[in-house]
Protein backbone atom coordinates (compact mmCIF):
# COMPACT_ATOMS: atom_id res chain seq x y z
CA UNK A 1 0.00 0.00 0.00
CA UNK A 2 2.49 2.33 0.71
CA UNK A 3 5.02 1.43 -2.88
CA UNK A 4 6.89 4.78 -3.17
CA UNK A 5 8.15 4.60 0.65
CA UNK A 6 8.11 1.30 0.77
CA UNK A 7 10.53 1.27 -2.35
CA UNK A 8 12.53 4.19 -0.31
CA UNK A 9 13.35 2.26 2.57
CA UNK A 10 14.45 -0.58 0.24
CA UNK A 11 16.61 1.28 -1.45
CA UNK A 12 17.87 2.83 1.52
CA UNK A 13 18.40 -0.67 3.28
CA UNK A 14 20.65 -1.90 -0.37
CA UNK A 15 23.07 0.87 -0.82
CA UNK A 16 23.48 0.76 3.29
CA UNK A 17 24.11 -2.75 3.34
CA UNK A 18 26.43 -1.92 -0.06
CA UNK A 19 27.99 0.94 1.96
CA UNK A 20 28.93 -1.14 5.54
CA UNK A 21 29.77 -4.37 4.16
CA UNK A 22 31.09 -6.48 6.73
CA UNK A 23 32.02 -3.46 8.80
CA UNK A 24 31.17 -3.63 12.99
CA UNK A 25 30.22 -0.13 14.11
CA UNK A 26 29.84 0.77 17.95
CA UNK A 27 26.33 2.36 18.53
CA UNK A 28 27.40 6.31 18.69
CA UNK A 29 28.98 5.48 15.29
CA UNK A 30 25.98 3.98 13.28
CA UNK A 31 23.43 6.74 15.30
CA UNK A 32 26.05 9.19 13.39
CA UNK A 33 25.82 7.67 10.06
CA UNK A 34 22.19 6.84 9.59
CA UNK A 35 21.37 10.67 11.29
CA UNK A 36 23.01 11.70 7.74
CA UNK A 37 21.72 9.27 5.74
CA UNK A 38 18.22 10.89 7.17
CA UNK A 39 19.08 14.29 6.61
CA UNK A 40 20.72 12.82 3.05
CA UNK A 41 16.97 11.51 1.79
CA UNK A 42 15.11 14.16 3.27
CA UNK A 43 16.96 16.80 1.44
CA UNK A 44 15.92 15.54 -2.21
CA UNK A 45 13.87 18.24 -3.97
CA UNK A 46 10.38 17.21 -4.35
CA UNK A 47 9.20 19.93 -6.18
CA UNK A 48 9.69 24.30 -6.96
CA UNK A 49 8.19 26.20 -4.38
CA UNK A 50 7.26 29.09 -6.85
CA UNK A 51 7.50 30.08 -10.31
CA UNK A 52 9.50 32.86 -9.93
CA UNK A 53 12.23 32.78 -12.42
CA UNK A 54 14.90 33.72 -10.32
CA UNK A 55 13.68 31.59 -6.85
CA UNK A 56 15.11 27.93 -7.73
CA UNK A 57 14.59 26.65 -3.95
CA UNK A 58 12.41 23.36 -3.63
CA UNK A 59 10.15 21.83 -1.20
CA UNK A 60 11.72 18.84 0.51
CA UNK A 61 11.06 16.77 2.82
CA UNK A 62 13.10 18.53 5.31
CA UNK A 63 10.68 21.15 4.86
CA UNK A 64 7.93 18.84 6.52
CA UNK A 65 10.22 18.12 9.03
CA UNK A 66 11.59 21.10 10.44
CA UNK A 67 10.34 23.99 8.28
CA UNK A 68 13.11 24.90 6.22
CA UNK A 69 15.42 22.84 3.82
CA UNK A 70 18.22 20.85 5.85
CA UNK A 71 21.66 21.87 5.39
CA UNK A 72 24.87 20.44 6.28
CA UNK A 73 28.51 21.60 6.55
CA UNK A 74 30.99 20.11 3.55
CA UNK A 75 33.23 17.78 4.62
CA UNK A 76 35.93 17.13 2.08
CA UNK A 77 36.27 14.28 0.06
CA UNK A 78 38.06 10.81 1.37
CA UNK A 79 36.44 8.87 -1.26
CA UNK A 80 40.33 8.18 -1.93
CA UNK A 81 42.25 7.84 1.22
CA UNK A 82 42.90 4.25 2.77
CA UNK A 83 41.19 3.05 5.75
CA UNK A 84 43.90 2.93 7.84
CA UNK A 85 44.81 6.30 7.45
CA UNK A 86 41.39 7.80 8.71
CA UNK A 87 40.44 8.53 12.12
CA UNK A 88 36.79 6.60 13.05
CA UNK A 89 34.95 10.23 12.64
CA UNK A 90 36.45 10.67 8.58
CA UNK A 91 35.39 6.77 8.43
CA UNK A 92 31.73 7.57 9.20
CA UNK A 93 32.20 10.68 6.55
CA UNK A 94 33.93 8.44 3.92
CA UNK A 95 30.97 5.63 4.07
CA UNK A 96 28.43 8.61 4.16
CA UNK A 97 30.06 9.93 0.86
CA UNK A 98 29.83 6.69 -0.48
CA UNK A 99 26.70 5.71 0.69
CA UNK A 100 25.48 9.43 -1.09
CA UNK A 101 27.53 8.61 -4.19
CA UNK A 102 25.91 4.93 -5.00
CA UNK A 103 22.23 6.11 -4.01
CA UNK A 104 22.43 9.71 -5.45
CA UNK A 105 22.90 8.06 -8.77
CA UNK A 106 20.36 5.61 -8.12
CA UNK A 107 17.56 7.72 -7.13
CA UNK A 108 18.38 10.29 -10.54
CA UNK A 109 18.02 7.44 -12.50
CA UNK A 110 14.98 6.21 -11.28
CA UNK A 111 12.95 9.47 -11.13
CA UNK A 112 14.47 10.26 -14.59
CA UNK A 113 13.12 6.89 -15.91
CA UNK A 114 9.76 7.15 -13.83
CA UNK A 115 8.86 10.96 -15.29
CA UNK A 116 10.26 10.00 -19.04
CA UNK A 117 7.97 6.90 -19.80
CA UNK A 118 5.28 7.10 -17.88
CA UNK A 119 4.81 10.91 -17.67
CA UNK A 120 4.93 12.57 -20.74
CA UNK A 121 3.57 15.74 -19.99
CA UNK A 122 6.61 16.14 -17.61
CA UNK A 123 8.98 17.03 -20.27
CA UNK A 124 11.29 20.12 -19.84
CA UNK A 125 9.61 23.30 -20.81
CA UNK A 126 10.56 26.71 -20.63
CA UNK A 127 10.38 27.44 -16.67
CA UNK A 128 10.97 24.13 -15.48
CA UNK A 129 12.85 23.75 -12.59
CA UNK A 130 16.17 21.34 -12.97
CA UNK A 131 18.76 19.34 -11.69
CA UNK A 132 22.27 19.86 -12.29
CA UNK A 133 24.35 16.61 -11.96
CA UNK A 134 27.55 17.25 -10.64
CA UNK A 135 29.58 13.64 -8.87
CA UNK A 136 32.09 16.05 -7.28
CA UNK A 137 29.26 17.66 -4.87
CA UNK A 138 29.20 16.92 -1.79
CA UNK A 139 26.28 14.98 0.12
CA UNK A 140 22.62 16.89 0.07
CA UNK A 141 24.09 19.33 -2.43
CA UNK A 142 21.26 19.41 -5.02
CA UNK A 143 21.92 22.57 -7.49
CA UNK A 144 18.87 23.61 -9.45
CA UNK A 145 18.31 25.96 -12.05
CA UNK A 146 15.55 27.19 -13.88
CA UNK A 147 15.44 26.45 -17.75
CA UNK A 148 15.45 29.50 -19.56
CA UNK A 149 15.38 29.21 -23.38
CA UNK A 150 14.61 25.40 -24.94
CA UNK A 151 16.37 24.78 -28.59
CA UNK A 152 14.26 21.97 -29.96
CA UNK A 153 16.01 20.02 -32.75
CA UNK A 154 16.32 15.83 -33.91
CA UNK A 155 17.15 14.02 -31.74
CA UNK A 156 19.61 10.94 -33.31
CA UNK A 157 19.81 7.74 -31.83
CA UNK A 158 23.59 6.37 -31.83
CA UNK A 159 24.06 2.49 -30.93
CA UNK A 160 27.27 0.59 -30.79
CA UNK A 161 27.48 -2.60 -33.41
CA UNK A 162 26.91 -5.69 -31.41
Amino acid sequence: MGGKWEAAVKSVKHHLRRTLRETLLTFEELTTLLAQIEAILNSRPLESLSDDPEDTTALTPGHFLTGGPLTAIPEPSLKKVHMSRLSRWQFIQQRVQQFWSLWSTHYLQRQQSISKWHHPQNDIKEGSIVLITDERLPPSKWPLARVQKIHPGDYILVTSPA
